[in-house]
Order: structure tokens, then C-alpha cells, then sequence
């Protein structure tokens, strides 16, 4: 850059500064873009949540139920001096999914703030810092410009990263707690399945006396 006029190299400064501007709101959209996925997968998370309860409690009524058919089924065995109790490996746990109230609350939370579009930074409009040099005129007037626009495109990429990383913390965790729900109503739904086969063994010898 020898020999360049002081106008150029402030010219030049200006046009580089103004590259770097926009390179910084292209990470900060992608970031945006990236949160409101994150956003959509909370509450994806959170309604299969309840879902994972739902079908369990379904579980616990097919075993209400199945207690009453198989103490019908042993009453019958009784008038035609057939013993039969149901075999029980394990109790009927029911629900076990340990839903944190602070997810429920962030999930419902992003659910309402995407609804109303207020997930993304209003990084483009002029802010307190732009707006203090926009009547300045001149390549250092715009530079400064330009500076401030980072500062504010850099400290929204920054709170926007860190709301990214406690949000995949939090689905970590959820994640953790309905892997661990889905064995519990693995267990259950085995151990129904294996009684049915035995009230339905029991239902066919009465029938074939």
C-alpha cells in the first residue's frame, strides 16, 4: 500500500471494515438459523415427552384391565377344579419420565416467542451506537459506522451461541430422561405381553374341557 493517497488508504480501510461487517452478519444469520432448528427441536422434544406418558399410562389402564380378566379367569378355574393364578414377574411401574419444569417452561417459551417472530436479532436497523455517528460524514465517520455494526453483529452472535449452548444442554438432558422413561415402558409393555399369553393359554384350556 505504499504510495497511496491518505483518502485511499482510508477508502480501502472503509472497504475492508465493510467486508468484515458483512461476513459477521452471515455467521450471526446462520447462527440464527441453526437456534430457530434448535428451537423447533425443543418443542418436538417436549410433545414427545408426553407422548412417552401418554402411551405408559395407556400401559397402566391395560393392566387394570388384565388384573380384573385374570381374576375372572381364576374364579372360572375354580368351578371346574382348576387352580390357575396369572404369573407376575414385576409390578406395573407406570410413568417414570422425570419432565424438568424449567424445560416444559423453555420449550412452551420458544414455542410462543417463534410464533411471534421474536427468535431473530434485529441486527440490520440503525441502533443507539449507529445512529451516534450517522450524521458524521467522511471515511473515518463510516468506518466508525461500520465498527459499531460489527460490535453490535459480534455481541448478538455471542448471546446467540451461548442461548445455543444451553439449549442443546438442556436437550441433552431430556433426551437422557425419555431414553430412560422408554425402558421403563419397554419393561412394562413385556411384562403385559407375557401375561396376555398366559390369561389367553388359560382362556383356551377352559374352553377346550
Amino acid at each position: 500500500l505504499e504510495g497511496e493517497s491518505v483518502q485511499e488508504l482510508e477508502d480501502y480501510a472503509v472497504q475492508k471494515a465493510e467486508e468484515t461487517t458483512v461476513a459477521t452478519y452471515k455467521a450471526l444469520k446462520l447462527a440464527e438459523e441453526i437456534k430457530e432448528s434448535a428451537t423447533n427441536t425443543s418443542v418436538m422434544l417436549h410433545e414427545q415427552g408426553h407422548q412417552i406418558t401418554r402411551t405408559h399410562e395407556t400401559a397402566v389402564d391395560i393392566d387394570h384391565a388384565l388384573s380384573r380378566g385374570e381374576k375372572l379367569l381364576g374364579s372360572l378355574g375354580g368351578l371346574f377344579s382348576k387352580t390357575w393364578k396369572p404369573k407376575k414377574a414385576r409390578n406395573i411401574t407406570g410413568p417414570m419420565l422425570s419432565r424438568g419444569d424449567s424445560f416444559k417452561r423453555k420449550a412452551y417459551g420458544m414455542e410462543q416467542r417463534a410464533a411471534l417472530g421474536l427468535n431473530r436479532s434485529n441486527s440490520k436497523g440503525k441502533t443507539r451506537h449507529t445512529a451516534a455517528v450517522a450524521d458524521s460524514s467522511g471515511s473515518q465517520a463510516q468506518t466508525r459506522i461500520t465498527f459499531a455494526k460489527q460490535d453490535e453483529a459480534l455481541s448478538d452472535l455471542s448471546n446467540v451461541l451461548g442461548q445455543l449452548k444451553e439449549m442443546t444442554i438442556d436437550m441433552g438432558s431430556e433426551i437422557g430422561r425419555q431414553t430412560d422413561a422408554l425402558g421403563h415402558v419397554e419393561d412394562d409393555v413385556g411384562e403385559l405381553g407375557s401375561r396376555v399369553r398366559g390369561a389367553n393359554e388359560r382362556g383356551r384350556r377352559l374352553l377346550g374341557r
